[in-house]
């Protein structure tokens, strides 16, 4: 079986921690570690996840959840920690505020990718699906508006980050060789998915869509707060990975689009 590994990474999330955990604790497949990485909250996060912790151990569900809170430099460090900190067959990165939609969303990821029917070594590089938009107390607001394609390669994100953060989750043997770049403040995960997904091709490993919702996303996070920051961002990440002209030209359509969209 895929031993799957989730990190959550929290500072002073108290109000919206519960939702995230529920979600994990709550998932019919055993084979799940979780970690809460935390940065030194001041409110009541750290006592959440202690409650969570017993509540895993008490209900014997098969997974381990283990929680670290100190200080660090960010969200994309402590990101890094949780890499160097996980054991899974796949990494998952689920932030304060967002969960899993259904108890069952690890076990249909597992049957949709096919994981119980190939080799090890033959399983996806990255196995991904698709993400709707929640509001803070919980409530549908959206089908995120960029669907994940059919047909995921490194190259697809020149169109926009087709698939988000939260639903991608890349095979841990490759994900241990490539880290948050510290130097990327909000956008780093853009550029991370892209260099795990040239690892892949690089391995001649498949990327595989499951065909199904596989997070609910707090519509209010760190990208959405510093917006213009993580364009700028997410422009030169583009930059460097399809170079300068081909990013200048797809932002021209970006912004011809949502002309024709008003």
């Amino acid at each position: 079986m895929a031993k799957f590994s989730i990190i959550t990474i929290t500072y002073n999330a108290g109000k919206t921690l519960r939702r995230t955990l529920d979600s994990v604790l709550e998932q019919t497949y055993d084979d799940i570690e979780h970690f809460v990485i935390d940065g030194g909250s001041t409110d009541d996060t750290v006592e959440i996840a202690q409650d969570y912790r017993r509540w895993s151990e008490e209900a014997e569900n098969g997974h381990y959840v283990h929680i670290n809170s100190e200080p660090d430099e960010g969200i994309y460090d402590a990101m890094n920690k949780g890499i160097r900190l996980a054991s899974g067959d796949y990494i998952v990165f689920l932030n304060a505020g967002d969960w899993l939609p259904k108890r069952d969303t690890i076990e249909r990821v597992v049957e949709n990718a096919q994981l119980r029917d190939t080799l090890r070594e033959e399983w996806p590089a990255v196995i991904y699906g698709d993400t709707d938009i929640v509001d803070g107390e919980g409530n549908f607001l959206r089908h995120r508006r960029l669907s994940a394609p059919k047909d995921l390669t490194w190259k697809s994100f020149r169109l926009g980050m087709t698939v988000c953060h939260q639903a991608f989750y890349a095979r841990m043997d490759l994900a241990r060789y490539v880290y948050f770049d510290l130097k990327y403040r909000y956008s780093a995960d853009v550029d991370w998915c892209i260099r795990i997904m040239k690892e892949a091709e690089r391995c001649s490993l498949p990327m595989v869509n499951v065909g199904m919702v596989v997070v609910n996303y707090l519509s209010e996070g760190q990208t959405t707060l510093h917006h213009r920051e993580s364009l700028k961002e997410r422009f030169a990440v583009m930059s460097h990975h399809y170079g300068l002209a081909t990013t200048v030209v797809m932002h021209c359509w970006f912004v011809l689009r949502a002309v024709v969209r008003k």
